[in-house]
């Protein structure tokens, strides 16, 4: 006898909705408490102290280079016949200030050699940071 005959045996489903609240609520319990945690850690109070501030900043000198090969430093005109006479420029221009950088700013159009003439006066002079300035480039 087949008492089952009209019946479907139904297949076990899982509600995945309880579990996913529930681990919800953890997770936002573990983001409350972990963010308090650091104010259980060790407290103490920093000393004070006065001074003075120092305004020890490089100096930069700009030198700038033409198409053509006529120098500026500091927006000053500056014959460039040698390098060591260069280099005394760029001294007169330091004049003992702290960690001078010399910054190049080179036309496009300038040769290699007068931006190596720079460099090389730099080098004598005792200025061991060069860098080079650039504009962005023209979004088309």
């Amino acid at each position: 006898m087949n008492f089952r005959r009209g019946r479907h045996r139904e297949d076990p489903e899982i509600n995945l909705i309880p579990m996913i609240d529930v681990l919800l609520v953890i997770l936002i319990f573990l983001m409350i408490t972990t963010t308090y945690a650091k104010y259980t850690e060790l407290r103490i109070n920093l000393p004070q102290a006065a001074g003075e501030n120092t305004q020890d900043q490089a100096t930069v000198i700009n030198v700038a280079v033409d198409a053509v090969g006529h120098y500026l430093v500091n927006d000053s005109a500056a014959a460039f016949s040698d390098p060591d006479s260069f280099a005394a420029v760029l001294r007169q221009a330091v004049a003992g200030r702290k960690d001078p950088i010399v910054a190049i700013s080179a036309d496009a159009s300038a040769t290699h050699q007068s931006v190596v003439n720079v460099m090389e006066a730099a080098r004598r002079a005792g200025i061991a940071h060069v860098t080079f300035t650039t504009q962005g480039a023209v979004a088309p």
